[in-house]
């Protein structure tokens, strides 16, 4: 079904007006008390509900009372205000050469829209951080690169091509945002540095490019930069362990290891950006933990390294996320930060826009993940046309949105409000609070906010409603979360 989304946003949007050495943030909780009281606070619950008109919509106000034990036949969320662990960085998507050209169908109306439903934090769902690609990926028309093929000086580089349409949308976020923390992934060297000569397909880096790539890095920075847009970090590799039929390239861990801290890392702090966060791995759970060990536990690797990327992908086959392999890098390396770097729902149909189960995906790797000690997520494309695209190998997938460039339309997604229940009342700064439930009924997770509100979202993906206490501290209030539904408790 395809949702009109000036009905959608009227009744919704109307109601919700490096060093090892020193480690910056540890899945252990923070020493320093809060002192969080619930005194006073008023409690405000926004819901998303399937089978419902309910969209992120306030459904409730509560107060706290004095809580008593409860019974082990009732659900229970606990919260402890004084017991804090990471601090988040951000919450957004990427901005990918088919976002941005399918932005550039839409009129003006419907451009602005789009902007202030991502990046407006009154009318949208704030988004704040901020993924785009080193020239083409999969979800580019075509592929492309920044120089000449064979210039291994760069002096052809250019970044004339995203400047009709990536870089004009990506300075239209930021300005609609505020500001937004951005970083940048390559998906293959140009084809002449490589050992299979394409750009597609895997192949590898061969060693006499490991310097002229590092220095295409350099480049991207200051060309970004130079039209004003702020660049936060990177990541080495998208994917570095999949051989695809678009644009990619394998690493091993030691040759990770071995590009980093020889060339990448040395490059970046002569040319004076060492300030920017380096961020290995950038692919699934499934083998993160071996290449931490291999990447981070080189000291003279690990020196340059902010943090590990990851996705989502490893459970394609309808198995089980690895959300502990998440817990277990945070556990070995506490010096270094986490980032979920990408997800989508993949196999496209437009006759699953309104998918459920697609949403629940989302909210369900999102408590995981930041219960895991990740400090910021990043969903794949903001926006991609009925198609799924455009991709220049067909690799078709979900976004959150997508436009009908036929009709003009934007379709939301239930995607879309789900990643809202974070992104919206989760602000960057702010600390995970300790959460656990009951039952295994319900997934929680909390974050006390810069302003002194905390958030705290509550997820149940049972086909029943469920009454629930929510304890902070000693004071509890008692919600009713529908089936199939995703709120969030502010107070």
């Amino acid at each position: 079904m395809k949702l009109n989304y000036l009905y959608i946003s009227l009744f919704c949007f109307s109601i919700i007006s490096c060093n090892n050495k020193e480690p910056q943030q540890s899945i252990q909780p923070n020493n320093e008390a809060t002192h969080f009281s619930t005194s006073g606070k008023k409690i405000t619950v926004y819901t998303t509900a399937h089978s419902t008109n309910l969209r992120l919509t306030q459904t409730n106000n509560l107060v706290f009372s004095n809580g008593k034990q409860p019974l082990e036949s009732e659900v229970s969320v606990f919260v402890e205000p004084n017991k804090t662990f990471q601090t988040l960085v951000g919450i957004g998507g990427a901005i990918t050469d088919a976002s941005a050209e399918t932005f550039a169908k839409l009129d003006p109306k419907k451009q602005e829209e789009l902007l202030n439903a991502y990046y407006s934090k009154d009318k949208g769902i704030g988004y704040t951080l901020l993924r785009t690609n080193i020239h083409s990926c999969d979800f580019s028309s075509e592929s492309y690169t920044y120089i000449k093929e064979g210039d291994s000086t760069l002096t052809s580089f250019s970044i004339e091509h995203d400047k009709k349409f990536r870089i004009p949308l990506i300075k239209k976020a930021i300005e609609k945002a505020g500001s937004l923390t951005t970083y940048a992934s390559p998906w293959s060297p140009p084809a002449f540095m490589k050992s299979n000569n394409d750009m597609l397909h895997g192949g590898t880096l061969m060693p006499n490019y490991y310097q002229p790539w590092a220095n295409y890095f350099v480049k991207f920075i200051e060309a970004y930069e130079k039209e004003g847009i702020p660049i936060w970090g990177y990541t080495v590799q998208n994917e570095p362990m999949a051989v695809q039929t678009w644009e990619s390239c394998i690493y091993t861990a030691d040759a990770e290891r071995d590009f980093i801290k020889n060339n990448l890392g040395p490059t970046m702090e002569k040319n004076g950006l060492s300030s920017k966060k380096m961020i290995v791995w950038d692919h699934n759970r499934d083998l993160m933990n071996q290449r931490a060990n291999t990447v981070l536990g080189d000291p003279e690797a690990a020196k340059y390294v902010w943090g590990m990327g990851f996705h989502w992908y490893e459970d394609w086959s309808g198995g089980t996320q690895l959300f502990v392999n998440v817990e277990k890098v945070k556990e070995a390396y506490p010096s270094k930060e986490l980032l979920f770097t990408e997800g989508c729902n993949d196999k496209f149909d437009p006759s699953k826009y309104q998918f459920w189960p697609n949403a629940e995906r989302y909210g369900e790797s999102m408590i995981n993940d930041f219960n895991n000690g990740t400090v910021g997520w990043t969903d794949w494309n903001i926006l991609l046309d009925e198609k799924g695209g455009p991709n220049h190998v067909e690799n078709f997938c979900f976004a959150p949105i997508h436009a009908d460039t036929t009709t003009g339309e934007l379709i939301y997604t239930p995607s879309y409000y789900y990643i809202g229940h974070f992104s919206k009342f989760i602000r960057p700064e702010a600390k995970r609070v300790s959460t656990a439930v009951s039952r295994s009924d319900l997934l929680s997770t909390s974050f006390l906010n810069p302003d002194g509100t905390m958030a705290t979202i509550i997820m149940n993906q049972n086909n029943k409603t469920i009454d629930y206490n929510l304890f902070v501290g000693t004071q509890k209030t008692v919600i009713e979360i529908p089936a199939h539904a995703i709120q969030t408790i502010i107070y």
